[in-house]
């Protein structure tokens, strides 16, 4: 039992220390993936110029009939760039851990065309469609983690907000809050005064900037973030940890002393891993 619950902990360390992509803007050659080793792959919108693909990581006893929890990820990289292959690791450690992962993909810039509203439109349509098909996919559509790393952050953020922002459509919002919200590094504030990147946003950066639009009352949120962090600085993570805090939410912000955007020194993966275990544990998403 101690060494099934020590390499449970390493493979949440090695997948939870996957960070965002390159935010170059440049166009990177990288191939979309249609399927992911391990898992079972679902289109979950069928919008131009592709159809978005979700990828399901079962654990080897399930069952459609079991109603567990589910664990959603989504990967980062500006807007512009990643793909899912980013989020096997969190598909794979879920199903190890008892749960149902997923692995999501969403429109981006220099794969897709699409300014950065098509990714906050396509990360609620995925938490819609994963609650819609909550009895096939075996899991509790009420029990849904969601994380996510850099931009991928600020998607999650967006799937706890009850309103349907710009360009999102209001029938594929979420049917329930995520249970949960892990965020790495997250891009938190997209406004045109305070935030960043609100140029990719089509002009609507102000928006589509969940920092500005949280619900009063949001999911319990568990916050990552090295103080030396030049992409998305510290103070993000501050603000919105204040912000969350100020209506009464289940909220942490964990510092990464020293840390920088990619947060993956042995010190900072073993951190994420065990704190974000803790918080699991605390909220009994963990089977």
């Amino acid at each position: 039992m101690l060494l099934r619950s020590l390499l449970l902990v390493l493979s949440l360390t090695i997948s939870l220390a996957a960070q965002p992509a390159d935010e170059a803007d440049g166009p990177l050659k990288v191939e979309t993936p249609l399927t992911l080793p391990g898992a079972e792959t679902f289109i979950y919108s069928d919008l131009p110029p592709e159809p978005m693909r979700l990828h399901v990581f079962k654990p080897k006893d399930w069952s459609a009939a079991d109603q567990r929890p589910a664990w959603i990820h989504f990967f980062g990289g500006g807007f512009l760039n990643g793909t899912p292959l980013q989020s096997a690791g969190y598909g794979r450690n879920a199903a190890k851990l008892g749960l149902v992962g997923i692995a999501v993909d969403y429109r981006v810039k220099n794969r897709h065309g699409t300014d950065a509203s098509a990714c906050v439109a396509d990360a609620r349509a995925a938490l819609h469609w994963v609650q819609t098909h909550a009895a096939e996919l075996g899991i509790d559509p009420a029990r849904v983690i969601v994380s996510g790393s850099s931009a991928g952050g600020h998607l999650a953020l967006w799937t706890g907000i009850t309103a349907s922002p710009w360009g999102s459509d209001p029938a594929k919002a979420p049917l329930h809050k995520p249970a949960a919200l892990i965020l790495l590094s997250a891009a938190s504030d997209t406004s045109e005064v305070t935030g960043q990147r609100a140029n990719r946003f089509a002009g609507h950066g102000a928006d589509l900037s969940p920092a500005q639009h949280l619900d009063a009352k949001m999911p319990p949120t568990l916050l990552f973030h090295g103080d030396a962090d030049p992409t998305v600085p510290y103070k993000y993570s501050v603000a919105l940890l204040e912000k969350l805090r100020a209506t009464g939410n289940d909220s942490e912000l964990v510092t990464l002393p020293g840390g920088a955007h990619n947060l993956n020194t042995p010190e900072q993966r073993a951190t994420i891993s065990a704190r974000s275990k803790a918080f699991l544990e605390r909220l009994k998403l963990l089977p």
